[in-house]
């Protein structure tokens, strides 16, 4: 027996479609899910749409259930929530976090869906993956009680990582941005705001996710000796020139980056992923996180919505996707 389904596709870079799908009856150790949610993260997924991945880097870019290859036809997307339909009976009926593509219903592996916490409403639970993303960078920067601490640009991972610092005892946490529009999620988020002329120096830790060169260079100029900018941003196929002369080497400066395909190595031996996400999604209990959803459309509006937030037409942190329609 198969049903239909309708799933998003970048059909080529700029253009995006609505396509039928066939799915199958779930198999022993499967799951059938009704999508209710998904997520577009601005930044990865507008430069996927925009047809931004260097060729080198397709195979590393890959989503756990992308169809297609980069840079077109292709099935992207990685934030969705939905309800489990058919499946073993720990699952059946329970809300489920999953990296999957935008996408009405799907089959995937019970083992690739994560249940979400009671105490989590599964419209905030598109979060998961990007909360997970700063989950690792923190593993990754170690901050320490009483940290100085910045994080350059208020995209939708860099307002994750000031979230969970906001956390971390006696530490003075900035977002610095160049829209003074993020002032108020920054409030919301219970961090300090400042656009990068006025943002505090002396920073023992920096958190980079502006992805741009200006950014960075900026972060190193924020801070103290011997301190560290941990880099979130992924440039696609564009040359980032940096200021490594000056004070660099004297300063003892260092730059080093972050990326959630793997577990953090002070972490690795310890925890999986599985842990990661599950720790992730109980984070999002903090209804401050909210303020990371900036904007919703249904999901037949996504081939007009995704190039109005690809061209920053649509401003947004997570853009969030609702299936009323799930046939």
């Amino acid at each position: 027996m198969t049903r239909s389904a309708r799933a998003f596709w970048l059909r080529s870079p700029g253009q995006g479609e609505i396509r039928d799908v066939d799915l199958p009856d779930p198999a022993e150790g499967e799951v059938l899910v009704r999508s209710l949610w998904s997520g577009v993260s601005r930044g990865t997924e507008t430069l996927v749409f925009r047809g931004g991945v260097p060729e080198s880097q397709y195979a590393a870019m890959r989503a756990p259930f992308q169809e297609g290859d980069f840079p077109g036809p292709v099935k992207y997307g990685y934030l969705n929530v939905g309800l489990v339909e058919q499946g073993p009976a720990h699952l059946a009926g329970r809300t489920v976090f999953c990296l999957y593509p935008h996408q009405t219903r799907y089959v995937v592996p019970a083992a690739a869906v994560t249940p979400v916490p009671d105490d989590v409403p599964a419209e905030r639970a598109v979060l998961a993956g990007t909360v997970e993303t700063a989950v690792n960078a923190l593993w990754d920067a170690a901050p320490l009680v009483g940290d100085r601490i910045a994080v350059v640009g208020g995209g939708m991972v860099g307002c994750s990582v000031a979230a969970l610092l906001a956390r971390f005892p006696g530490v003075r946490v900035q977002l610095v941005d160049a829209d003074p529009g993020r002032a108020k999620v920054a409030e919301a988020l219970g961090v300090d705001f400042a656009s990068p002329e006025d943002a505090l120096g002396e920073c023992d830790l920096v958190v980079h996710a502006s992805a741009t060169e200006q950014g960075l260079a900026r972060s190193l100029e924020l801070l103290t000796a011997e301190g560290t900018v941990v880099e979130l941003s992924w440039y696609g196929d564009r040359r980032v020139s940096l200021p490594l002369g000056e004070a660099f080497h004297s300063r003892r400066l260092v730059v080093r980056s972050s990326q959630v395909g793997t577990v953090s190595p002070a972490r690795r031996t310890s925890r999986t992923y599985a842990d990661r996400l599950a720790l992730a999604l109980d984070l999002l209990a903090d209804p401050a996180l909210d303020a990371l959803v900036t904007g919703e459309c249904a999901f037949g509006e996504l081939p007009d919505v995704l190039p109005r937030l690809a061209s920053g037409e649509i401003p947004a942190l997570c853009h969030r996707v609702r299936y009323e329609d799930p046939a």
